[in-house]
């Protein structure tokens, strides 16, 4: 097995400190660029691992970042912007990929893994959100003179993820009924650890130069499903209101004007269309897909003990 020195872009989030454990355990040498580096001590204790502290859309601290590499890994995303007219997805989607591109080709980094997202559509996405993806996407398949991988996954489960655990914490909040925006929206979860091990393989796969793969768990639920099981793995007895979809649109109008935008018009229209693959886990990565069912329960059913060994683990 050939050894790396790989850049990551956003390294220190939830796929991003997932994807350097195990890229560690491989012996790659790993670069990670965060705004506040005493913020993430789960990196800095893993013995391959350099963190260094800059913004990534900054050029000279991609340069330094990037210098000596041979691959670079993109992760960045974002679920919600703090504005209101897509400015700030372009930013974070668009034109940040267009930032690592330029910085891959100044230091003569070959290889690039991007991160997109099941539903981006730079034409006919629905929502800021999955245009932006679309579009950040395009641009890195299009760098002809790089060899680039797309990963487009759908929600992503795991221990810290900001999916289940949030409305985890969401039913604890709401005594006995718990009303729901989009209930019939399907999604179908991946597993962080098969998302991770993808992009550890895919490394040094000529196969995959060029393409974009989706990638979803073994089965597809609606959101009601989901909530549902939720609230049975965490032991909260609520009734579940699935909300017309007239009120779906109008809490999406209110809570999209509070604070941290626990539910926004973005992300009630990325709802519109489904959130599940068309075809089976890419055969490439000879990876049998996780179920839910055999991780959930693990961090949902001891969600607080789960947090407060994350904020320790952090330095939070």
């Amino acid at each position: 097995m050939t050894t790396h020195t790989i850049a990551i872009i956003g390294g220190s989030g939830f796929v991003g400190s997932r994807l350097c454990s195990r890229l560690a355990r491989d012996g790659h040498r790993l670069r990670v660029l965060t705004r506040r580096r005493d913020r993430h001590r789960d990196l800095l204790v893993l013995p391959t691992v350099e963190v260094l502290e800059g913004s990534p859309h900054d050029p000279a601290a991609l340069d330094t970042l990037l210098a000596g590499c041979d691959v670079a890994i993109n992760l960045v995303g974002i679920l919600n912007e703090q504005g209101h007219d897509g400015s700030g997805f372009e930013q974070a989607h668009v034109e940040l990929a267009r930032r690592v591109i330029d910085a891959c080709r100044r230091q003569g980094v070959q290889r690039l893994l991007h991160m997109s997202a099941l539903g981006a559509d730079a034409a006919h996405g629905a929502s800021h959100y999955q245009r932006s993806k679309g579009r950040g996407e395009e641009l890195a398949l299009a760098a002809g003179d790089l060899h680039v991988t797309a990963f487009r996954p759908s929600v992503i489960f795991g221990p810290g993820d900001s999916f289940l655990r949030r409305f985890a914490g969401l039913l604890r909040l709401t005594p006995l009924l718990f009303p729901l925006a989009c209930a019939r929206a399907r999604f179908q979860p991946v597993f962080v650890g098969d998302v991770a091990e993808c992009f550890t393989r895919a490394i040094d796969d000529p196969r995959t130069y060029g393409n974009s793969y989706a990638l979803c768990g073994p089965r597809s639920y609606t959101l009601l499903d989901l909530v549902r099981y939720t609230a049975t793995v965490t032991g909260l007895r609520r009734r579940i209101l699935p909300l017309p979809d007239w009120a779906s649109r109008l809490q999406a109008e209110i809570f999209e004007w509070l604070p941290g935008k626990p539910f926004s018009r973005d992300n009630y229209l990325s709802t519109r269309h489904d959130n599940v693959c068309a075809a089976p886990f890419p055969p490439v990565f000879d990876i049998t897909p996780t179920p839910l069912e055999s991780v959930a329960p693990y961090y949902l059913g001891n969600a607080g003990e789960r947090r407060r060994y994350e904020r320790l683990r952090s330095g939070g």
